[in-house]
């Protein structure tokens, strides 16, 4: 056997030492370590197809505008000037090169052979083109839309183009025309440096080459100013938001004249090539420079000379524009508009009719309660509550509104010393279950009586029984983990000891090989993971474990909810689980003449995600697809959306009308309910959104989940609401809300109050609270003995064509962080209430007394009599009396026997004097 030539085998050396070393910058790369590993993440979950494309995407685009930026530079650089002036030296001065200081005027011209700057312009033309390929390829997504993009069918009222235009394909012209001039421009740039360098400025085929790169440059400002006018339909100078009077008499023919001045000097400088017309192009550079001088100012006369004198005739058509269409992308324009005479009244009686409302009134307040959840169910300082939300089950067959919070696991609260590498990756990798109370049930101590609690989970509802309680995948979950190691998993406390487990779900990244695992090192930097020996090539790391991250990692384009809600509820695998739902949003900032709040012109709820909390299973359902851009993601990854339809009735009876989007709704509608441009012009009927006090300050009053009927509908839903009042005062004029149930699930609509009569509104009912001496005094009372009151939310509850208002109240010791239910006050009509229980504090704002006296039974309570021993044990007997009435609704019994305990007091009092 022949020997291979030992340059052969230097080769194979070079080559095999070099592959070595291109391993070795991956491994340690953590760009691409966080590439490959996304992609075997993405491939664990079967979402490959959205990864792939979207890197495919990226990288077709880099690869053609490298290849179109490389020759086009190469061709300007190196081809054309060889074919127009081939010159194979150069003589130049010897300090031209050398840097040398010293004077030069008399030393001879030293002669140079190009071949040197000919390499160095092809290698600069290279590497900067991959450079414009490599930043182009982030356009992915503005290709992907330009060339999937689902037509709105509504035009805008200007240049008539389907709204799609402006959000799919304008950005992606906008794309291609910024970084073709960056090419042209940094052609013309090197161009100019060869033929300076080469002496070959004077040559006419030189100024030929250069005035077709200036007629491209000039074609391509031409065409910005031709785009320029799409975005003066975002236009934020006039009036309104959007082009107005100014924008399309004035801005925009100056648009117009700048392009053409552009395309006449583009086109005078290829006549250049062919005949010398230098006054042609002189004319129109100065006309240029006077368009540009005079321009600016131009606008602004006719604005204060035209359209001032007689703005609201000249800007009503462009008013109109922008009322029609930010109802539109906002949603305003489906609202349905009812009206609420307000003019009820509630007796006994109706209390009862309505107990399936008031029995689901929130007395609790997510604040207060996330403490009180601290410090009763977080059992171990390692467990946390990120945030406590309100849902509804159906217990018994009745809807009953609910407050929760998962209890999940923060490796941050492990003792210091307990912060190893194993017990923070490998060890405590998941919090456990929840913690659920009635929104209008208190303990005796003025505590939330807690109906899922405990570790292991302890449910007094067959409906809430959690068979599978563990969470690895929340909230707080930031941390990747490990599992299947030889270290078993802490599953939860139990008594002096611990109980453990292993994961059984399909979820991770197998660790496999060994390169593999120097990738997942390198890309979190651990070297434990590539080294501890209490791994194997079968254990598998689980990251993206917070919810959010999670479903943006996957899709990126969507806006995602910052607050996802856990739901007691069957998964896939047929166990009762935890599963978060999360709502996501369709966006955009180029919707023509639509107000931008926050960024964002455009807001759609068009996708809910799922989330399984321990197999971080994700599904991702389209719940809207008549949303143009969601029906356009749709087109571009066809495996990322089931259809709403296929989301599992358990998990749809938990659907909730997102606060975020209500947020802007409400918001906009404060002035967007106006249609009428002349009013909306005048401000006339502006609306704003009621203070209310919440534990010690104001603050704007936030939307709220209640149970209720809605006008017009005999069936209890839940309903997310919020008052609105006229601007600058404080009584309510309407209310606004959104449907989360059944088939009506999204439906908004307004109530608005009749404007003859005065409808209380939040602040004036706080106002009226704290002027009641009785009130008043006991609040005062309270906030002298080292403890503070907090306020809770407001609530308004629309019943009987009334309003009640009803406000809890909360005691906090100020050296502790148990807060304790204690008072509910209750204002209805004229009347203002307070005491231990909603039900008391009704009765009394309903009988409009404080002595309570039973319907028809008023005078009839006989003469209490006896020493203060034997009245104490009467009055004790009637409070327990007047409870058990309240208990089986029967008011009548009550009124009676509170009306007899009120005499009973008053005897005690005389009895004392």
């Amino acid at each position: 056997m022949t020997k291979a030539p030992r340059s052969t085998r230097r080769t194979q050396l070079w080559i095999s030492l070099g592959m070595m070393l291109l391993l070795l910058l991956c491994i340690t790369s953590s760009t691409f370590a966080t590439f490959y590993t996304d992609f075997l993440w993405f491939k664990s979950l079967d979402y490959t197809q959205i990864f792939t494309t979207r890197v495919a995407t990226s990288a077709l685009l880099a690869l053609i505008a490298a290849v179109i930026a490389v020759v086009f530079l190469l061709l300007n650089w190196s081809v054309i000037p060889h074919l127009i002036a081939p010159k194979e030296s150069f003589t130049a001065k010897p300090a031209m090169f050398t840097g040398q200081a010293r004077s030069v005027n008399n030393a001879p011209p030293v002669t140079y052979s190009t071949r040197p700057l000919r390499v160095f312009f092809t290698v600069i033309a290279v590497i900067a083109g991959v450079i414009i390929g490599l930043t182009f390829g982030g356009q992915w997504r503005a290709f992907l839309l330009a060339n999937y993009g689902v037509p709105f069918e509504v035009a805008d009222p200007i240049f008539h183009r389907d709204i799609g235009f402006y959000i799919f394909t304008l950005p992606w012209l906008e794309a291609l025309l910024s970084r073709a001039k960056v090419l042209v421009a940094l052609t013309f740039i090197g161009v100019i440096g060869r033929y300076a360098i080469f002496g070959q400025m004077k040559s006419r085929a030189t100024t030929a080459h250069m005035s077709v790169l200036g007629a491209l440059w000039l074609a391509l400002i031409g065409l910005g100013w031709l785009l320029n006018r799409y975005g003066l339909l975002q236009s934020s100078t006039g009036v309104v938001f959007g082009a107005g009077y100014t924008d399309i008499h004035a801005r925009m023919p100056l648009y117009v004249i700048q392009a053409v001045l552009f395309f006449t000097g583009a086109a005078i400088l290829i006549l250049n090539t062919f005949v010398r017309r230098w006054k042609l192009l002189l004319i129109i550079g100065i006309s240029w420079l006077a368009v540009s001088a005079l321009g600016p100012g131009y606008p602004a006369v006719i604005q204060q000379f035209t359209v001032e004198p007689n703005e609201f005739m000249l800007e009503k058509p462009y008013i109109e524009h922008n009322i029609r269409y930010t109802r539109y992308a906002y949603g305003l324009d489906n609202i349905k508009e009812q009206t609420y005479p307000a003019t009820g009244t509630l007796k006994a009686g109706d209390l009862e009719t309505n107990r399936d409302i008031l029995s689901n009134v929130r007395l609790w307040d997510y604040r207060p309660l996330l403490r009180t959840y601290s410090q009763l169910q977080e059992i171990r300082l390692y467990y946390s509550f990120n945030e406590v939300d309100v849902d509804r089950y159906t217990i018994d067959g009745q809807l009953r509104q609910v407050m929760l919070a998962a209890r999940e696991l923060n490796v941050e609260e492990l003792a210091d010393q307990a912060k190893t590498w194993i017990n923070q990756h490998l060890i405590f990798t998941h919090g456990y279950g929840l913690t659920l109370n009635y929104v209008n049930e208190v303990s005796r101590e003025g505590l939330p009586n807690l109906i899922v609690r405990d570790i292991p989970p302890v449910s007094q509802a067959a409906e809430l029984h959690i068979e599978r309680p563990q969470i690895y995948f929340g909230e707080l979950t930031s941390n990747y983990v490990v599992i299947n190691a030889k270290e078993d998993e802490f599953d939860y406390p139990q008594g002096d000891s611990n109980v453990y487990t292993r994961y059984t779900g399909p979820d991770g990244v197998a660790l496999g090989s060994f390169l593999r695992r120097a990738l997942l090192a390198t890309r979190f930097g651990s070297t434990q993971l590539l080294l501890s020996p209490a791994l194997n090539r079968n254990s598998r790391i689980l990251f993206h474990r917070t919810i959010q991250d999670r479903a943006q990692t996957i899709a990126p384009m969507l806006w995602f909810d910052e607050d996802p809600y856990p739901v007691i509820a069957e998964t896939a695998d047929g166990v009762t689980g935890i599963v978060w739902l999360l709502d996501a949003y369709t966006w955009t900032d180029h919707f023509p003449y639509s107000e931008p709040v926050g960024g964002v012109n455009y807001l759609r709820n068009s996708v809910k995600a799922a989330v399984d909390a321990y197999t971080g299973e994700i599904t991702f359902y389209l719940i809207d697809p008549s949303d143009p851009i969601a029906a356009t993601y749709a087109r571009i990854f066809p495996d990322l959306f089931q259809p709403g339809e296929a989301m599992p009735q358990v998990l749809r009876d938990h659907w909730r009308y997102p606060e975020t989007l209500f947020l802007y709704q409400s918001r906009l509608y404060a002035t967007y309910h106006m249609r009428d441009p002349q009013v909306f012009y005048n401000r006339e009927d502006l609306w704003d959104i009621p203070q209310e006090l919440v534990e010690t300050a104001q603050q704007a009053m936030e939307p709220y989940y209640v149970i209720m009927r809605v006008p017009e509908s005999d069936r209890l839903e839940f309903v997310l609401i919020r008052p609105y009042v006229p601007k600058q005062k404080q009584n309510m004029v309407a209310w606004l809300y959104a449907d989360c149930d059944g088939d009506d699930y999204g439906s908004v609509g307004i109530v608005k109050l009749p404007k003859d009569r005065l409808v209380y509104g939040p602040l004036q009912i706080e106002a009226r609270a704290d002027q009641d001496p009785l009130i008043s005094q006991q609040l005062s009372l309270w906030n002298q003995r080292g403890s503070r009151v907090l306020r809770g939310n407001l609530l308004v509850i629309p019943l009987n064509d009334t309003f009640i208002y009803i406000e809890p109240l909360y005691l906090e010791a100020e050296s502790g962080q148990l807060p304790e239910l204690k008072r509910i006050i209750v204002a209805y009509d004229d009347r203002v209430a307070m005491a231990p229980t909603l039900d008391e504090t009704l009765f009394q704002v309903v009988n409009g007394t404080a002595s309570l006296e039973g319907p028809g039974d008023a005078g009839s309570v006989p003469k209490p009599e006896g020493d203060l021993e034997t009245l104490a044990a009467q009055a004790w007997e009637h409070y327990q009396a007047a409870q058990a009435c309240l208990e089986t609704g029967d008011w009548t019994c009550y009124g009676r026997e509170q009306a007899a305990l009120e005499e009973i007091l008053r005897a005690m009092v005389g009895e004392t004097e």
